[in-house]
């Protein structure tokens, strides 16, 4: 269930006493506002409901927070603090700053100083994570890939091994120093009731500086002072209702070494470094120095009368801690098995992403660049980011889908942006069943369809790409495939008229017109539920001729690629995951369907292998664009001195979006067992990141070794939430909506995760589900009862609808060799079938 309709229970602090209380479920959603597709010149108006206050619905299931309410980890690129908001938006925030040996503050973008990512819930009863003053830019691998340059010269030129010989000295000397001054820090909160929140900081080294801060989370205008040794008050106006004033306290279970007050955070951050200062009543920071194993706790809370003072101890501050994360897989995403623990680190990941706007008063998913800035960000990383969020906590998935809207809607510049923006609000209602989603997207996503065929430069019925100057890092940028060489050659087309500025070009884009036709059906749906019979009809016949001019035209009957092709008929040859993504669109005839999985997909020396799919074929030109040192297997696709890697961006690196439109294109075909290959081998390679280097980064390598980091994955962004996408593919092979069928409907099983697996705590249709997936035996629990049990082979289990007082319930099955599937629904004898290998329609 969702973490705004579970009690879940936490310790409460009165009088220095242990109470057991029901732990606050969540935090507001603004009144509704407008958003309006990027550049379309038209307004769409939220509909009443849409802030989930409708009575009755599926909207009751996903509440807005209630004040006071207590956030970790609630602001861009922050990762080391909570924010508290209490009567008419009062906002206070507390964070653990950390300095380094050298003097340096870190406080601002604290990505880079993550070095462990502990548990963290979605509704913020547990959160921890592990932060050092090493931030990685220099590893054993740095050094050892100048180390092999000078050892091979013959493969470098001279400019290369001198520059080498000159950085070899200088990483070694840096990466000393790093080691030496080395600082970490162990940070846990855990909110334990409406508006409080307790946590600590535990050195892991010696002579670990660390201050305790509080401040104004947005500059707001507030006052902060010392009170005592060992706490920190504050006043603030509500910035929703000035004539609510919030009253804030900070309490610390140590006595610090010092407590200052600074005008504001700015004067704040030049004291922490030592540096000349203004004091004020603008913030207040404690200072303590840990040695190794030493923990200094607060306790804080926020109020609209001032709160009691704290009389909790270190002891009893962890003794809470370690009680909420005993706690912390119940009613969350969790899991056993290798999909299992990936869940439960999904979890993490995502929980740690959360933000919180300020302007909106929502929560959303940070995107990328360790946060993603103050907005949500209105690509296609957005609409990924929802998809996956539901699979954790759906108040937060809609609530990110909302904010989206508040804030302008998908851009018009990629062309991807508004099908899938289209298909997640299509994901939201099919997991939530909440139609004031549907209402908020449709009229918007109508109007953003319309513009489309501007980009139609011959009128023949398919789209060609826009034209962009730029060869390298423009071109393909309209489907977000920043400088993917399948649009290095196309050329540009003059048009008149159109709402668009861009030229056209002379190449029909495979993956632009998938996309198109993914929108065109979405619609379609979303028209069927909302009632709107024309614009069904309408958008099914636009689906209906999509597939018929794809497969007439773009289809290469020679190589068996769906490929981009020039207007004068010849073929554009780059050989790219877009050949999969008519498969997504649901544009593709299921015998090509195959061929593309048999003939390339699985092609080693294509889309195969142990790291998947790379963003070009392994044997197409283009791939990599760098050469191959074959006398340094260990840096064989090191570059140059500066350089991580020569699969960067979209010549080779495997991106989690590509790989997660290609697995929902083979689960849409029915291709199940490619699709479970795909979601093994995605997962394992999130995996191999998240444990070795704890990191979620935005892309990973193609080739075994080939990063100086000794591990498949970039160094650059290092939280980047559709990273999550990878999981989320073995995590939906046990468990997922079902967005091509029953919309009432989902799926459940999977015929190739290897071993034993099992998800829990998935939210899905109002309800909490558990799937145990194994070679012979199979089960689906529903709220922590068994309801349909598998034993013989693996199964897949497609449009379930368990709904004895609906009536019509019915599965279809496919199973991997004779099985018996019992289904026990609450009230009504067990059903019981004898299963074939292969496919059947269950119905009782």
């Amino acid at each position: 269930m969702s973490r705004r309709t579970t009690a879940r229970f936490g310790a409460a602090l009165v009088a220095g006493a242990l109470v057991t209380v029901p732990l606050a479920a969540g935090a507001p959603a603004a009144d509704a506002g407008t958003g309006t597709a990027a550049d379309a010149g038209t307004a769409g108006t939220q509909v009443a409901g849409a802030a989930g206050t409708g009575g009755g619905g599926p909207e009751d299931e996903y509440a807005p927070r209630s004040l006071p309410f207590a956030l970790p980890g609630f602001k861009e690129q922050e990762f080391d603090g909570a924010l508290l908001v209490g009567e008419g938006h009062a906002r206070f925030s507390l964070a653990f700053n950390m300095v380094t040996p050298a003097g340096r503050v870190l406080d601002d973008n604290m990505v880079p100083w993550i070095k462990r990512i502990g548990t963290v819930t979605p509704d913020g009863s547990y959160y921890e994570i592990d932060m050092t003053t090493d931030n990685r830019n220099i590893t054993p691998e740095t050094i050892g890939a100048l180390r092999a340059v000078l050892a091979h010269p013959e493969d470098w030129s001279e400019a290369e091994v001198a520059e080498a010989r000159e950085q070899l000295p200088v990483q070694e000397a840096a990466y000393e120093a790093a080691v030496r001054d080395t600082r970490t820090v162990r940070l846990r909160f855990s909110t334990t009731d409406d508006g409080e929140i307790v946590g600590s900081a535990t050195a892991l080294t010696d002579d670990t500086e660390v201050f305790l801060q509080a401040s104004p989370p947005w500059a707001e205008p507030s006052t902060y002072r010392p009170e005592g040794e060992r706490s920190i008050v504050a006043t603030s106006a509500g910035v929703r209702d000035a004539s609510e004033v919030g009253s804030f306290r900070l309490d610390s279970t140590e006595t610090p070494e010092e407590t200052t007050g600074y005008a504001n955070v700015a004067e704040l951050l030049k004291g922490l470094a030592g540096k000349e200062y203004a004091a004020g009543e603008g913030a207040v920071a404690q200072r303590y120095t840990l040695e190794a194993g030493e923990t200094v706790a607060f306790h804080a809370a926020v109020s609209t009368a001032a709160p009691d003072r704290s009389r909790l101890s270190t002891g009893d501050v962890t003794r809470i801690l370690d009680r909420a994360e005993a706690r912390a897989d119940d009613d969350t995403l969790n899991g056993r098995g290798p999909t299992g623990q990936a869940a439960t680190y999904l979890r993490d990941a995502m929980s740690l992403n959360d933000n919180w706007d300020e302007k909106y008063d929502r929560s959303f998913v940070m995107w990328g660049l360790g946060g993603g800035g103050d907005d949500i960000f209105l690509g296609w990383d957005s609409a990924w980011d929802a998809i996956t969020e539901l699979s954790v906590d759906p108040a937060t998935a809609l609530d990110h889908i909302r904010d989206f809207y508040d804030q302008k809607g998908p851009r018009y510049d990629q062309l991807h942006a508004g099908p899938m923006h289209t298909y997640a609000a299509w994901r939201a209602y099919t997991r939530t069943g909440d139609r004031s989603i549907l209402e908020l997207v449709y009229p918007i996503m109508t109007r953003y369809i319309e513009r489309m065929p501007e980009f139609d430069t011959n009128q023949d019925g398919l789209l060609e790409s826009p034209w962009v100057e730029e060869r390298r890092g423009g071109r393909g940028n309209h489907l977000g495939l920043d400088d993917s060489p399948q649009y290095w050659n196309y050329v540009e087309v003059p048009r008149d008229g159109g709402t668009d500025t861009r030229e056209n070009t002379n190449l029909t884009d495979v993956a632009l017109n998938s996309y198109y036709g993914l929108m065109a059906e979405n619609l379609a749906q979303m028209a069927t539920v909302l009632g709107d019979t024309a614009g069904a009809e309408r958008y099914a016949a636009l689906h209906e001729r999509l597939e018929v001019r794809m497969n007439e035209h773009l289809w290469n009957e020679e190589r068996g690629l769906y490929l981009n092709r020039y207007l004068d008929g010849s073929w554009e040859p780059t050989n790219t995951p877009t050949v999969f993504y008519p498969l997504f669109g649901g544009l593709a005839t299921p015998e090509r369907a195959e061929i593309l999985v048999r003939d390339h997909l699985e092609n080693p020396e294509e889309y195969g292998g142990e790291f998947v799919i790379p963003s070009v074929a392994r044997n197409d030109p283009a791939f990599c664009a760098g050469r191959a040192n074959e006398s340094t297997e260990a840096y064989r696709y090191f570059q140059s001195p500066g350089e991580e890697d020569s699969c960067e961006e979209w010549q080779g690196a495997a991106w989690p979006p590509m790989n997660a439109t290609v697995y929902d294109g083979l689960k849409r075909y029915g291709l199940d067992e490619a699709a479970a290959e795909l979601a093994t081998k995605s997962t394992r390679m999130w995996l191999t990141s998240y444990q070795e280097i704890g990191w979620f980064p935005e892309y990973f390598d193609p080739e075994p070794g080939q990063l100086i980091n000794n591990v498949a994955t970039d160094t650059a962004w290092r939280t980047y939430s559709w990273s999550n996408l990878m999981p989320l593919m073995s995590t939906q092979e046990l468990i997922a909506d079902e967005p091509w069928g029953d919309a009432a409907g989902f799926r459940f099983g999977t015929l190739g995760l290897p071993g034993t697996n099992t998800v829990s705590e998935v939210p899905l249709k109002g309800h909490a589900w558990s799937v145990t997936a194994g070679p012979r035996t199979t089960t689906l629990e529903r709220d922590g009862r068994t309801v349909v049990r598998a034993e013989g082979g693996r199964i897949v289990a497609r449009d379930v609808v368990l709904d004895a007082a609906r009536g019509g319930n019915a599965m279809d099955v496919t199973t991997t060799s004779r099985t018996t599937i019992t289904v026990t629904v609450p009230g009504k004898l067990p059903h019981v079938f004898q299963v074939k290998k292969g496919d059947t329609h269950l119905t009782w």
